[in-house]
């Protein structure tokens, strides 16, 4: 794209920043109440480079085999279509780890009743596994906060989520895997 073609940086700023505050308002599709943002999908934004009038958005997915990864394209499409032709870029290195959710992030997974991960300290990340050895760690229930807990299976509604009860109010609930 020429100089001449490229809309003024005031403008470009206030329309990244507009296009961003669209971002901030998709809800990830498997846990509505979180923003794609505030899960740390959302890597980044920018004008296009090819010369065509549009944004690129660069998403990296919980996890590779993610099965809401096209939902999530597409609806991050349609909701900035406003805003020309959207690219969207699956950036896959570095991984998506828990430490990208936000601290908004957590909070709202808390009040939906899913047990937020804890931070990730470097290398401590654990790949999503049938069985594993985090399962021994005694999680707070997120509605009455009891740590009297049981794991009853690796899997919740997703594999990035693993399924709990607690004992004390006996509420089922999942929790968000550590990566």
């Amino acid at each position: 794209m020429s100089a001449a073609a490229q809309p003024p940086l005031s403008n470009a700023c206030g329309r990244l920043e507009a296009a961003w505050e669209v971002l901030r308002q998709i809800p990830d599709p498997e846990v509505p109440v979180i923003s794609l943002c505030e899960l740390g999908i959302v890597r980044d934004l920018r004008l296009r480079e090819d010369g065509i009038d549009g944004l690129e958005v660069v998403l990296t997915p919980t996890y590779s085999g993610c099965p809401a990864t096209e939902l999530i394209q597409d609806d991050v499409r349609k909701a900035l279509a406003p805003f020309g032709e959207i690219q969207v870029t699956l950036q896959r290195a570095p991984a998506w780890t828990t430490d990208w959710i936000s601290e908004e992030g957590r909070a709202k997974l808390k009040g939906y009743g899913i047990a937020p991960p804890g931070p990730v300290a470097a290398g401590q990340g654990q790949p999503i596994r049938l069985v594993h050895r985090a399962s021994l760690t005694k999680l707070a229930c997120p509605r009455c906060g009891s740590e009297q807990t049981e794991k009853l299976s690796a899997f919740g509604s997703t594999a990035c989520k693993a399924l709990y009860r607690c004992l004390s109010c006996r509420e089922p609930f999942e929790y968000f895997k550590p990566l």
